[in-house]
């Protein structure tokens, strides 16, 4: 049992380099004891803002037995996106992340991939797949399964890799041979604390959600708070201030996933082709995107406040 254990193990993380993943850490499926107080807190000082939906599923999204029956393991998975070039210097600014394909498609498509390589292989395992879209807490768990450690900007941080990728995770009920968690690398490092405009990151690890750029772009639906003018650092969609200060993002290197390259237009964009955006461009440079999510009327309203 423990060298099927080992075997099983060492077949999921083949197949996970083999379909593009940068790396596969697995956890045992078990409570998060250590999150629940600090998830609770974060709800309690109102930190998600508009967010609501974080206050369902509370117990879910701490233990993932409750996700998926009989669940033994949590697969996470990280999948890089940083870019080989960035936009044109005279431009409103969009999220690294959203340059190309929706990543949910992208990922949705490799996990079911990877999960059925691992029936194939092993027989009847059963499981889900999860990218960003249902209660799990993505980066305890690629913490836990030692794929990083959680910054002082609360995103997952590696060395060699630093920041730029999206992190997803299989949960099956198989049992395998688990990961351990990794050391803090920060430091005395108050880069991202520092350069953060909106002063969302209110202290080492803690960032109130209901400050930050990326919630006011894409999260929040009213109006931008006039109180936040002039603060946005010409941030239309997202924002990755904190992750472009951040030392370990040195060590980036461009992904090589085609789904994730821009648009051909997008990179070349001037403030004022942002100013003077159709629908109908809008449509066509952002067919797949996740800038859809915002909406025309979204993205309208952000690039309006950044330029008033």
């Amino acid at each position: 049992m423990i060298n099927n254990k080992i075997k099983y193990t060492e077949f999921i993380k083949t197949e996970a380099k083999r379909l593009g993943f940068l790396s596969c850490g697995i956890s045992k499926a078990e409570f998060l004891e250590a999150e629940a107080p600090r998830l609770e807190q974060w709800l309690n000082n109102n930190s998600h803002g508009e967010m609501r939906y974080m206050e369902n599923h509370f117990d879910k999204r701490l233990d993932p037995t409750l996700l998926v029956e009989d669940s033994k393991s949590v697969v996470s998975l990280l999948l890089n996106y940083y870019p080989s070039q960035e936009q044109t210097a005279n431009s409103y600014k969009l999220s690294k992340y959203a340059y190309g394909t929706d990543y949910h498609f992208v990922i949705k498509d490799k996990l079911k991939e990877l999960l059925h390589c691992i029936q194939n292989e092993i027989g009847e395992v059963n499981g889900r797949a999860f990218v960003d879209s249902a209660p799990v807490l993505d980066k305890a768990w690629a913490a836990k399964s030692g794929l990083g450690w959680i910054g002082k900007h609360s995103n997952l941080l590696t060395q060699k890799v630093g920041s730029f990728y999206f992190i997803a995770e299989l949960i099956i009920d198989l049992e395998l041979d688990y990961d351990t968690s990794v050391t803090d690398h920060c430091g005395s490092c108050t880069a991202c604390i520092d350069a953060c405009p909106t002063e969302a990151i209110t202290e080492p690890y803690v960032v109130d959600g209901s400050k930050c750029i990326s919630y006011f772009t894409i999260e929040l639906k009213d109006n931008i708070p006039s109180e936040f003018k002039g603060q946005f650092n010409d941030w239309m969609f997202g924002c990755d201030i904190c992750q472009d200060v951040c030392p370990w993002n040195r060590f980036s290197q461009s992904h090589n996933e085609p789904l994730f390259n821009p648009h051909p237009e997008l990179l070349s964009m001037t403030k004022k082709d942002w100013e003077e955006i159709t629908e109908d461009t809008f449509k066509k440079v952002f067919k797949k995107s996740a800038v859809k999510r915002t909406k025309f009327s979204g993205l309208k309203r952000n690039v309006d406040f950044l330029k008033d």
